[in-house]
């Protein structure tokens, strides 16, 4: 058997934060592949067609990198 959640005792009232969570990181992940998308649509034309270096390539995609990671930590 497997279980998504497990309360302990018999009170019910940590499910609504258990809720509440859930929708918040919902929330943080459809930002974060809305960042990665628009991330990929604007490097990605710019590096197939030479126009930034590997230099800027890769900063720019540490950027997007520690962008989605602090996005992610906000849950907390």
């Amino acid at each position: 058997m497997a279980s998504d959640i497990v309360l302990l005792g018999g009170d019910l009232s940590p499910l609504a934060l258990a809720c509440e969570t859930a929708r918040s990181a919902r929330r943080r992940i459809r930002e974060n592949f809305t960042i990665a998308t628009v991330y990929n649509f604007v490097a990605v034309p710019l590096a197939m067609a030479g126009l930034s270096t590997p230099l800027i390539a890769a900063l720019a995609m540490s950027a997007s990198s520690i962008t989605v990671s602090l996005n992610a930590l906000r849950l907390r």
